[in-house]
């Protein structure tokens, strides 16, 4: 039943209509009053128009009295009643639908309202129809509409068509009909700058975003805060904080109050740059503007807090909810038990697991991916893989994720028929195996040594039509490198080339470790270098594309076994330009780095070199450890400093774990006696 309830006027009133309606061919013999279109029409106001409607229409079918509902509609649509109108619209429009054929509606409601002989006919009638079809989603009964009125449509229903347009995400649509609607006399509002900014968002294109966003500011068009909102919400997920900081500034310069939204938005941007404090200041910015934070805004929290590890802030967000009256959704339990594996926590992200369907919040496709990878993570694979059987009871659908998180599991435990097993399951529930699910395989195949059956799923791969990531080539790689066949590494390198992949710094790392462990020392440090300058650096690693490693870890391992294993082959003078390398880019060497730069040293009895290394060692704030001691005095006895020597020795006396035993460390004493003796002489 529709009821209509204009402002200051009885209520329309309408009795359900049978499912099947009679196809509509004949209301030339309409089953309604006589005269009642021209009653409705002769009406000396809208609201007697109204109650002649409401009094007439109760027992009759709306598909068989087309004439007197356009009349209604032109009265509505002729008093302003726009909002009337369009509801009125609506009903016919999901009336008609329901027994005709789609575009059949859209062609007789025009018809019936344009062929309507009254002094009362207002062309305003079709923009209301325009926007009614463009909020329903029918754009396409919309935009026939548009290209059949005579007059130009009302600004509210152009902007109506191209907010649809952009909604359908028929983006190439909604700027021909912009250009068509300037080229007939168009003059945009700030509605529809809005419209066309949020389009550019959608697409990606920030500066045109920006460049509309001048213009109207250029055509003393004032924005209000949505329009704000939305340029803001782009630069936040493109983290260029500095520009969406100004942004925000230029809204309350412009006296506007920034709603909840808006703050959400910028808070969010703020915790994806790990820039926690300054989200901080804006949610007290956010209190001081009188605004209650909703579960949107604790979810961010809570999101960004687990993420930077900081469980214990994030859990007290969690319960501050129950102060403000918000009730955690599936979101916010989901950010915090992804916070709790991820931190090694699993006891706890298992407990919140059980609390959340305690308080009848039921756990989704993300809330058993999360645990499912969380488990897989510890090495719990068999309880992973009940809860996947759980979930298939619980009616809640496994997306690629959740499988291939337990497939993942099982690989990395060695178990590959399991692994596979789950991966036919996944085809026969009618998920396809992805790119993911093809590198998680052929990385595990590789691990356990069978570099057949990897090569055997990368050729299906690419007969499926998948091309293979960075991720599947850099574990074929590998796998060739660990097995000694550094020729078909190398190939495989150069193929990742030619289709137009960047290898990661993964990549690079196992190739350096292949060659090294070939023997081929001086073709990895040619390699090393050749990458390196060609786009690989320490500040970031290209396109991991879901590999989990910290560049500076990389790096380090690539640094070291290169090092290590120049050393070993006396090319000192190389280590130093690796070591050098490494320092310049931003890195600072760890432990290991430096206790095989200084036995490389000590080793080609550079004695300078080996004294600046302990410098630098002690200015970038690393204290010598046990290792780096032990290292350092045998290293300086071996090439005579024992004054050295001893200072070392004697803190490794102090650090009461020194290798030196006593008799080493009394007869570096006496030596050290003796040259003082000698220097006296």
């Amino acid at each position: 039943m529709l009821k209509l309830f204009p402002r200051k006027h009885k209520p329309f009133s309408y009795t359900k209509y049978p499912s099947n309606l009679t196809r509509i061919a004949s209301f030339s013999s309409p089953s309604y009053p006589p005269n009642l279109t021209k009653a409705i029409l002769n009406s000396k106001t809208p609201h007697q128009a109204i109650n002649v409607f409401n009094s007439n229409i109760k027992l009759v079918d709306p598909s068989k009295i087309l004439e007197p509902y356009s009349a209604i509609i032109h009265v509505l649509a002729g008093a302003k009643l726009y909002t009337d109108a369009r509801c009125l619209i609506k009903f016919l429009i999901q009336t008609l639908r329901s027994s005709l054929k789609p575009h059949r509606p859209c062609y007789l409601i025009f018809n019936a309202l344009d062929t309507l002989q009254t002094s009362k006919f207002t062309p305003n009638v079709f923009g209301s129809l325009i926007i009614a079809f463009s909020e329903m989603g029918l754009i396409e009964e919309a935009l026939w509409v548009y290209r059949q009125t005579r007059t130009f449509p009302q600004m509210q229903a152009c902007n109506a068509l191209l907010d649809g347009l952009v909604k359908m995400g028929r983006f190439d649509s909604m700027w021909d009909l912009y250009k068509d609607l300037l080229s007939r006399g168009f003059l945009p509002n700030m509605i529809t700058y809005g419209v066309l900014i949020n389009c550019c968002c959608c697409q990606g294109d920030v500066s045109k975003a920006r460049e509309f966003f001048h213009e109207l500011l250029m055509k003393g068009i004032r924005p209000n805060v949505v329009v704000y909102t939305t340029v803001l919400k782009v630069l936040c997920n493109e983290g260029r904080m500095l520009e969406a900081e100004c942004m925000f500034r230029l809204i309350k310069d412009w006296y506007f109050l920034p709603n909840l939204y808006t703050y959400n938005v910028l808070m969010n941007g703020f915790f994806k740059t790990d820039n926690v404090e300054r989200a901080f200041e804006i949610y007290r910015m956010m209190i001081a503007d009188w605004l209650k934070p909703n579960v949107v805004t604790f979810g961010i929290f809570v999101d960004g807090l687990c993420k930077v590890g900081e469980l214990v802030v994030a859990r007290n967000y969690f319960v501050c909810m129950v102060k403000y009256g918000v009730l955690p959704n599936i979101f916010v339990y989901n950010c915090l038990i992804d916070g709790y594996f991820r931190a090694g926590n699993v006891s706890e992200a298992l407990e919140l697991s059980s609390e959340m369907e305690k308080f009848k919040i039921f756990p989704d496709v993300f809330t058993y991916s999360i645990l499912i990878k969380g488990l897989c993570s510890v090495g719990k694979v068999e309880e992973g893989s009940i809860l996947l059987q759980k979930m298939n009871t619980d009616g809640v659908l496994a997306n690629s994720v959740t499988y291939n998180s337990l497939i993942d599991g099982y690989c990395k435990a060695g178990n590959i028929a399991k692994a596979l097993e789950i991966c036919s399951q996944m085809t026969v529930k009618g998920v396809a195996p992805n790119v993911i699910t093809f590198s998680t395989l052929i990385n595990g195949y590789c691990k356990v040594g069978n570099m057949q059956a990897a090569m055997g799923l990368y050729s299906e791969m690419v007969i499926k039509g998948l091309v293979p990531d960075v991720v599947a080539y850099t574990a074929l790689i590998n796998g060739y490198c660990k097995n000694g066949y550094m020729k078909e590494a190398l190939r495989l390198h150069k193929e990742m080339l030619e289709v137009g992949l960047t290898p990661n710094a993964f990549t690079l790392s196992c190739l350096v470790d292949g060659l090294c462990k070939d023997g081929r020392v001086s073709e990895a440090f040619s390699f090393f270098l050749e990458k390196t300058r060609a786009g690989i650096t320490n500040n970031g690693i290209d396109k991991m594309d879901g590999l989990v490693c910290s560049p500076n870890h990389v790096m380090y391992t690539i640094s070291t076994t290169l090092i290590q294993a120049l050393c070993k082959d006396g090319e000192i003078f190389k280590a130093c330009k690796i070591f050098s390398d490494m320092r310049c880019s931003g890195l600072i060497a760890d432990v290991p780095s430096y206790i095989v730069m200084l036995e490389g040293l000590i080793q080609a009895k550079r004695i300078n070199d080996v004294m600046m290394l302990h410098a630098d060692l002690i200015k970038n704030c690393i204290m010598p450890s046990v290792s780096i001691n032990t290292v350092l005095a045998r290293g300086y006895q071996d090439i005579g400093d024992m004054r050295s020597a001893l200072r070392c020795a004697e803190d490794l006396a102090d650090q009461n774990l020194g290798s030196l035993n006593q008799e080493a460390h009394k007869q570096l004493q006496i030596t050290v006696n003796e040259d003082n003796r000698s220097a006296c002489v």
